[in-house]
């Protein structure tokens, strides 16, 4: 019988290719199978773009297997779980024929990533190995050339906001807002009411070619949004 192969969930990076890591780009030089989920048959993903300017010099491209499970734009937990379970199906048929597969994810693997809930489906029968990526919100204090916190601040990393914002307006130093494509101006002006002195940022596209620095919040809030407040004592 076969040896099964491993599944290697790879963080690919904010947008810019160059941001790879090398052990990164070292797998993906020689990987049998990419899986690269996306959220609709219409949409490449964002993370293969990322990725496809490396494999395309492999020279073995022609023969290289990438497959594209979707996973929708979702809140439906029973939609999604039907989606996750039919990608980690589809995962384990390579691995169970002996060919490691790379799961491609923006950002890093452990955080807020498509990757986990197929890690979680097949760490117990395969053997998973995780290559951690540079995350948006890094990318984006790069961007604004300001640090997230420093000393014994707090950082809080925001991914939906809810009823435990005014907590987290409160004891935080640093916050970050992923997707705040979702921001609305009730939010906006919420946090900019708050009786504390701040910097906000917004980063639209960061590290790609079409990035845009904002001061304040972005107005036209495109899908790769991230916004940085920073109270200041």
């Amino acid at each position: 019988m076969a040896e099964k192969g491993k599944l290697i969930g790879i963080g690919v990076g904010p947008g810019d290719s160059e941001l790879l890591t090398l052990k990164a780009a070292k797998i993906l030089e020689t990987v049998p199978v990419v899986c690269s989920p996306k959220s609709s048959k219409e949409k490449e993903s964002i993370a293969l773009s990322i990725v496809r300017p490396l494999l395309e010099e492999r020279k073995d491209y022609k023969r290289l297997m990438v497959v594209e499970p979707i996973f929708p734009m979702t809140e439906d937990k029973e939609e999604l779980n039907i989606c996750w379970d039919r990608a980690a199906f589809l995962v384990s048929s390579y691995l169970d024929s002996g060919r490691d597969v790379a799961f491609i994810t923006l950002g890093d693997p452990s955080i807020f990533s498509t990757f986990s809930y197929v890690q979680e489906r097949l760490k117990e029968k395969y053997t998973v190995e995780t290559v951690p990526g540079i995350t948006s919100f890094t990318a984006c204090a790069s961007a604004i050339n300001e640090s997230l916190v420093e000393q014994n601040q707090v950082l809080t990393i925001v991914p939906k906001i809810d009823d435990r914002l005014d907590d987290i307006l409160e004891y935080s130093d640093s916050v970050v807002l992923m997707k705040a494509s979702r921001n609305t101006k009730e939010l906006e002006q919420s946090i900019e009411s708050k009786n504390r002195e701040k910097k906000i940022y917004s980063v639209e596209n960061c590290t790609q070619e079409n990035e845009k620095v904002i001061k304040g919040f972005s107005e036209d809030k495109p899908y790769l949004t991230t916004t940085i407040v920073k109270f200041e004592e």
